[in-house]
């Protein structure tokens, strides 16, 4: 079992962008000496806490300050790329790092329709991406599908590529191309275990990935007491809460609570129904079992809780077993 760490780079309150994109450097480096396999870092935009939207330039520069960790996307969203662009920034990315890189690919925008206009994209941009993903997956394997075209850097890097999803058209996708498949079941839990199913019941063995590889996706929020763990929980619900259902509002502790008792706040509970909390043991306890019911590969785990210092501190304290 493999546990590794997805980062979205999140802004906290009174922090500028660069506070938290500098902040990645002792998240990954708490994940490397942790024993985690991987980081990956998440594409979205126009949101004010989140500053991971230039997934390659975050890479890269994580990648510069640490030592041996791989570092990926997780992930890319594809639709609002031109697949030679990303198999150029990750073919130059594997080039300076070599055996490092990875790219999880997702079909979602990451934002919303006035965002997608700015991008240049449109929601049609979606209904291509098995092609784009395979247009992609032979520039980076030097099996170019558009003759005369080849990315450079890129061609023949092979760098791995995932699917990323949170619904079954991501599992049968990941499936029909003999890909590695992970599942958002941070924050969009209900499809899970159909999604495993259709999957592993759908998986077509390739010469490069004779097994489905399936990472399934977990919140973390570990603290050195139980009572401390539990604070963090619920300061990481009120995060979401005010960042779904009240952005344009400024609401108080005891406002915000009340509005998690609605139906509303009980599906953004329902979001982090897939969450690890407590000591260490209780953590690992959790995660163990969630891999067992399962049959995961492998633990994306995302640091819950609002503070950096308290995401650092969960990932030192919740080690990966050795591999």
């Amino acid at each position: 079992m493999r546990y590794s760490l997805l980062d979205v780079a999140a802004v906290g309150p009174g922090e500028h962008p660069s506070d938290a994109l500098h902040g990645a450097v002792p998240l990954a480096r708490a994940a490397e000496s942790s024993g985690y396999h991987r980081v990956w870092y998440a594409e979205h935009h126009n949101m004010s806490a989140i500053a991971s939207a230039a997934t390659s330039v975050v890479i890269a520069h994580v990648a510069a300050n640490t030592e041996r960790i791989r570092l990926g996307a997780g992930g890319v969203m594809l639709p609002n790329h031109a697949p030679l662009v990303i198999a150029e920034q990750f073919g130059t990315l594997a080039a300076l790092h070599p055996n490092r890189i990875d790219l999880g690919l997702g079909r979602a925008p990451g934002s919303d329709q006035a965002t997608m206009r700015a991008l240049r994209r449109s929601p049609s941009s979606a209904d291509t991406f098995p092609q784009d993903v395979l247009e992609l997956q032979g520039y980076l394997t030097g099996e170019t599908r558009i003759p005369g075209v080849r990315a450079t850097p890129g061609d023949g890097s092979n760098v791995p590529l995932y699917i990323l999803g949170s619904s079954l058209f991501g599992a049968q996708l990941a499936a029909a191309l003999s890909l590695p498949y992970a599942f958002a079941s941070h924050f969009a839990p209900s499809a899970l275990f159909a999604a495993i199913q259709t999957y592993r019941s759908e998986y077509r063995p390739s010469e490069t990935n004779p097994e489905p590889y399936l990472i399934v996706a977990a919140n973390v929020i570990a603290a050195d007491d139980e009572e401390e763990a539990r604070i963090q929980q619920q300061a990481a619900l009120r995060w979401r809460a005010r960042r779904f259902l009240t952005p344009a509002r400024e609401l108080s502790d005891a406002e915000i609570d009340v509005v998690l008792g609605t139906p509303s706040g009980e599906h953004v509970k329902d979001m982090m129904r897939y969450t690890a909390v407590g000591t260490p043991e209780q953590a690992q306890t959790f995660l163990e079992q969630l891999a067992e019911k399962t049959g995961a590969d492998e633990l994306m785990l995302a640091p819950g809780s609002p503070r950096r210092t308290e995401r650092i501190r969960t990932v030192e304290l919740v080690k990966a077993p050795a591999e």
